[in-house]
């Protein structure tokens, strides 16, 4: 079953390009022109076994705001066209992942009612070229194009590095779990019989 999608979104200021293919092997080519965001979309692709090609131009002359905020949404997009009907898959996916001192809850809900929750704080305000506060910009896109519900629980942590690669790191994990294929499941789990 294909599980594929490519967004495209443009903007006076930004142009982005995210191809998602939820069955791949965990291949990434990225270009954001933020060093630190790329490697967290490298690892997001990595450890949730996606094939993620992202790439933008945006106006980082400015600021690295509306790059990440905007790659968010075509993200978010991006899954919710690659789940498709979501008949079959298990909706429900969650994460508990350490790195180093940090631990990091995600739980993740493809309900098609979008909702962000997360008690992330960063004592750096920048991880390399990347503003920590755009972690919670970037999710908070993701759940919202993508309809889904999306928490976050720092449980442990100091280093800021860390925390904002812990999760990323358990979202891919969480993701990957929800849209996994049950053979048991036969609809849309869902006693509406609906997601959306």
């Amino acid at each position: 079953m294909g599980r594929t999608a490519s967004i495209e979104r443009n903007t006076k200021e930004t142009c982005i390009n995210v191809s998602l293919d939820l069955n791949g092997t965990g291949k990434a080519k990225v270009d954001t022109g933020i060093g630190f965001f790329d490697h967290m979309l490298d690892g997001f692709a990595r450890h949730g076994l996606f094939d993620l090609e992202a790439g933008a131009d945006g106006d980082l002359e400015v600021d690295c705001h509306h790059t990440i905020e905007d790659t968010g949404i075509v993200l978010g997009r991006a899954i919710k066209e690659a789940v498709g009907d979501k008949k079959g898959i298990r909706r429900y996916g969650s994460c508990i992942l350490p790195m180093d001192e940090a631990l990091v809850l995600c739980a993740v809900d493809l309900s098609g009612r979008p909702y962000y929750v997360s008690n992330a704080e960063f004592a750096a305000q920048k991880i390399g070229d990347m503003d920590t506060e755009m972690v919670k910009e970037f999710f908070y896109a993701v759940s919202y194009s993508g309809e889904m519900n999306l928490h976050f629980q720092v449980l442990a942590g100091s280093n800021s590095h860390h925390i904002c690669e812990a999760m990323f790191k358990a979202f891919a994990k969480a993701l990957d779990m929800a849209v996994a294929v049950d053979e048991r499941i036969t609809d849309v789990l869902s006693t509406k019989g609906s997601l959306e």
